[in-house]
C-alpha cells in the first residue's frame, strides 16, 4: 500500500532522471494523467502514453534532455502538500518558482492547473509540486 502515490510519481521521474533513463512507467490515476499532461504542456517531459491494459493502467513518460550538454530538463522536483501537512494557497498567494522559470501546480475546483493558470482563473487550491 501506497500512502503518497503523488510524491510515488514524483519519485520515480527524479530517480530516472538521476539514472539518465530515458523513459519511466509509472501506475495510473486521473490525478498523475493531469500532471503528466501539464508536464508535457510545459515542455519538461518529450512525451507520454497512457496504457489502459491493465486494471489500474500505467503511465510511459519519455524523459527529456538537453541535445548538447545532454542534461535533464528536470532539474528539481518536490513534493509541497503531502497527507500529513497539506499547504493551500489563494488565488492571491500563490507562489511563484524561480521568479516564474518553474512552475507550481496547484489541484484548483477547476481542475489541476500550473500556478499562473490558477492566477489568471482567480482560484486557489493545494500546492502539489514545483517543477524547475
Amino acid at each position: 500500500m501506497n500512502t503518497d502515490p503523488i510524491a510515488d510519481y514524483l519519485t520515480r521521474i527524479r530517480n530516472a532522471v538521476a539514472a539518465s533513463h530515458r523513459v519511466v512507467e509509472i501506475p495510473a490515476s486521473n490525478l498523475k494523467k493531469e500532471i503528466t499532461k501539464i508536464l508535457f504542456d510545459q515542455g519538461y517531459i518529450l512525451s507520454y502514453k497512457f496504457d489502459d491494459s491493465t486494471a489500474q493502467g500505467t503511465i510511459k513518460i519519455a524523459l527529456k534532455y538537453d541535445k548538447i550538454s545532454k542534461d535533464p530538463v528536470i532539474k528539481e522536483i518536490q513534493r509541497i502538500s503531502t497527507p500529513g501537512l497539506r499547504k493551500y494557497a489563494g488565488a492571491g498567494k500563490l507562489p511563484r518558482v524561480l521568479n516564474g522559470l518553474g512552475i507550481a501546480i496547484v489541484s484548483t475546483s477547476k481542475g489541476v492547473m500550473t500556478e499562473k493558470q490558477a492566477k489568471a482563473e482567480n482560484v486557489g487550491g493545494e500546492v502539489l509540486c514545483y517543477v524547475y
